[in-house]
């Protein structure tokens, strides 16, 4: 008897087709994702993936299921839609009002600077004054031959007359003020001045007793004393050493502080005298 050999019956894949389609839709979910994820990148880089990404689209060989080739939708790169910038948080009332007390005094001490400049005019013209402006507020160096004789620190005539018109302008304000004597460091030894820390400490309180008289109020005046300790030039030369020999007036920005009540004694709102012993009661003597 013949042997039979059974053929298989082949069957022809129907879902071959469904192959070719998950792998596009992979590297579509692929392109999404780092359109996502690179949302933020700068627009170079993002063409050169974008592109790369559309060429391989491109190559994608998709079949239905007779065999024919599928074209697939051309993709078109486009920019990524750069993300708006963030808008700046609101101002608080508070922070409004700060602003505008800052503006307020930035202003002011414009204001003071030019009217300085105005009333020494003569002198910053000659170089004998300069007036700055900072972030701290207005510096003013005068240079000391227009003050004082050498080895002096008592005002010329014509220096009371300058320091007058300075303090009419600063008497009208509320700026803490600060003035600092300077010397060179030519030693001085005389019996009212053993050294120049006396000299330059002198000099600055001559400057703030002319301001008391003239109207400026003693709590925001502050003099101090440098001796040669802080030079604006070398002192090899006597040009330097001219320099060197100064009077600063610093008009802080800032507003000062009140006044203590008064020394050693705590006022008796302060919460501070919750925590502190009851004071003794005294008597009255007779």
């Amino acid at each position: 008897m013949p042997r039979r050999r059974r053929q298989e019956e082949e069957h022809e894949n129907h879902e071959r087709w469904l192959v070719s389609y998950a792998d596009f839709i992979t590297l579509l979910f692929a392109f999404f994702v780092v359109m996502y994820s690179l949302s933020s990148i700068n627009e170079g880089k993002y063409r050169v993936l974008s592109d790369s990404l559309v060429q391989a689209f491109r190559n994608i060989n998709v079949q239905d299921e007779g065999g024919q080739q599928i074209v697939l939708p051309q993709i078109s790169a486009v920019s990524p839609a750069l993300p708006a910038p963030a808008a700046a948080p609101a101002r608080t009332p508070e922070q409004e009002a700060a602003e505008a007390r800052r503006q307020q005094v930035a202003q002011r001490m414009r204001n003071m600077a030019d009217e300085i400049r105005r009333v020494l005019e003569p002198l910053t013209r000659g170089g004998q004054v300069s007036v700055s402006e900072g972030a701290f507020g207005i510096t003013v160096e005068i240079n000391a031959s227009v003050l004082f004789a050498p080895g002096d620190a008592m005002l010329g005539a014509p220096a009371v007359s300058a320091l007058r018109a300075v303090a009419d302008v600063l008497a009208g304000a509320d700026f803490p003020i600060t003035i600092e004597g300077h010397t060179d460091n030519t030693p001085i030894n005389t019996f009212r001045f053993p050294s120049n820390w006396e000299l330059s400490a002198v000099r600055a309180s001559s400057v703030v007793r002319l301001f008391v008289d003239a109207g400026v109020q003693p709590e925001r005046l502050t003099a101090a004393g440098y001796a040669d300790q802080r030079p604006v030039a070398a002192n090899d030369t006597e040009e330097g050493r001219s320099r060197n020999r100064r009077v600063t007036i610093m008009i802080e920005s800032r507003m000062g502080e009140p006044a203590p009540a008064a020394p050693g004694r705590i006022p008796r709102n302060d919460p501070i005298r919750s925590i502190l012993p009851p004071e003794p009661a005294t008597t009255a003597t007779p």
